[in-house]
């Protein structure tokens, strides 16, 4: 009963096994027809027979295997050749791009700073000038117009006061003169009326 017990365990261990082997996906056999350069060296290494001689060990490989490999070989490199010229010819576009684009990017920025410049300056008498000198030039020339205005009216009230203090000199001039005129009209006739009175009396003693 035991035997049969252990021999059942072994048949159902080597079923699951082969069913495990046939689910299990199948390994690519080397072969010079496909596959890497690795794998079809590979098949050579498989493929080729060996011998000794002189303690050493030699391996013997089909010519028609090894012009085969050679020319696999051959056409991965001039591939490999084809695409490192297309990449470069890529590079070399890219190159090509960036530089342009940077001569763009060289003549946008001094496109810019051109037009920030003439945004800052300000024309005066024909000169360009940043704007901070041309607002200190013209805030100067308002205050030198200022105070010259300031200058002006200070000297035409003076001016006006002296014309006042003229006329009213004058006023008073022409009123002294007024009153020495009459003082001396009266004094005149005064002196007259007092000359014929003493005509009078002289006549008058004859």
């Amino acid at each position: 009963m035991k035997g049969i017990r252990i021999l059942f365990i072994v048949t159902t261990l080597l079923l699951s096994g082969l069913s495990y082997a046939q689910t299990e996906t199948p390994v690519e056999e080397p072969s010079l027809d496909s596959g890497t350069i690795n794998s079809q060296f590979e098949y050579i290494y498989i493929k080729s027979g060996n011998y000794r001689a002189d303690g050493k060990r030699y391996e013997v490989v089909r010519t028609l295997n090894l012009d085969k490999l050679r020319q696999n070989v051959v056409d991965t490199i001039n591939e490999a050749n084809k695409k490192a010229h297309e990449l470069q010819g890529i590079i070399n576009g890219n190159e090509s791009t960036i530089v342009a684009l940077n001569s763009k990017l060289d003549e946008t920025t001094k496109n810019l700073a051109a037009v920030t410049d003439e945004k800052d300056s300000m024309s005066l008498l024909g000169a360009s000038v940043s704007k901070g000198t041309y607002n200190f030039i013209l805030w100067t020339i308002i205050l030198g117009l200022f105070l010259l205005l300031l200058l002006f009216i200070f000297k035409f009230r003076q001016s006006n006061v002296l014309t006042q203090e003229a006329k009213t000199n004058l006023s008073d001039l022409e009123t002294e003169y007024e009153d020495h005129r009459r003082r001396a009209l009266e004094r005149e006739q005064r002196i007259s009326r007092q000359l014929q009175d003493e005509i009078n009396k002289y006549r008058k003693s004859k």
